[in-house]
């Protein structure tokens, strides 16, 4: 019985795994509850600092922010946001998968490409492509911080005010629906007109305290990083539905797994058992 020992053994082992991963669904459920929460709790900032810009850029102000000037674009910078761990299906597999379609498309054009990296994997991915990688950040937790993120975005911002790059665009997942995460590559900067065309069919301004020029300065700055902010809060949520859905599908497999092995046992059991008799009967008749 060898062969029994062995499928034995390799049962045990493939339940001890699905212990583990049935544990991994359920914490990955629990925290999904918790990200949506405050993934939600989010959105409408993000959504009327969107709309106020909008407006802004049909405007008329007396000073012209360089955030929405637009010039020739010969260099472009990526913020690429992804998890710091894997184990969460082709979450981040899709999302390098469309930015890398994406520089592929801007590098026919002749447009070189810089890098703002938010998470270990994109960094990881993105360091075996040999990009140019301006500034990372990682380790950022399931609640993650604006100061953590300011950093890295700031040097981007710089590299844009200083003409070092003409274009700007962030990378992440949106969360859709539980089974659903879409990778999104939004453009920060220059900030685009046209998005609110169809809502807009008039110019007009604000009434600016103290001046332009400080207020559009200050609120350009809360712009992108809130809208950065909240592509790392969707791509949490994210990654928190894709790993309870692939430890999910790893605890089934692991089920269908153990039930093929223990029929397999249970055939070389019975065969075994068989052989045995066969023998006793056989050597019976010889006496």
């Amino acid at each position: 019985m060898a062969v029994g020992k062995e499928i034995r053994t390799q049962i045990k082992s493939i339940k001890n795994t699905q212990k583990i991963t049935s544990a991994m669904e359920m914490v990955a459920a629990s925290k999904m509850r918790r990200a949506q929460e405050y993934m939600r709790a989010t959105r409408p900032y993000a959504s009327k600092i969107r709309n106020v810009i909008g407006h802004l850029a049909h405007a008329h102000p007396e000073y012209k922010h360089s955030f929405m000037i637009e010039r020739e674009v010969k260099r472009a910078g990526f913020i690429i946001i992804s998890s710091d761990r894997g184990l969460c299906g082709g979450l981040n597999s899709n999302e390098f998968r469309a930015t890398v379609r994406k520089m592929a498309e801007m590098d026919k054009q002749g447009i070189e490409i810089d890098l703002c990296t938010i998470g270990k994997k994109s960094t990881q991915f993105f360091k075996r492509l040999k990009g140019n990688l301006r500034a990372e950040t990682s380790d950022l937790g399931d609640r993650p911080r604006l100061e953590d993120i300011i950093g890295p975005v700031k040097v981007m911002l710089d590299a844009y005010e200083n003409g070092e790059i003409d274009q700007l665009f962030v990378v992440y997942n949106e969360f859709v629906n539980t089974m659903t995460q879409s990778p999104q590559i939004e453009q920060l900067l220059p900030i685009a007109a046209n998005e609110m065309e169809e809502e807009i069919k008039h110019h007009w301004d604000y009434i600016y305290e103290p001046d332009s020029k400080t207020v559009l300065e200050g609120l350009m700055m809360r712009y992108i990083e809130s809208l950065v902010y909240q592509g790392v809060v969707e791509n949490i949520a994210c990654e928190m539905a894709a790993r309870m859905i692939a430890m999910k599908s790893a605890t089934d497999n692991a089920g269908e797994l153990i039930d093929g092995l223990e029929l397999v046992y249970n055939k070389a059991r019975q065969a075994a058992i068989t052989q045995e008799i066969s023998e006793i009967v056989s050597g019976a008749a010889a006496v």
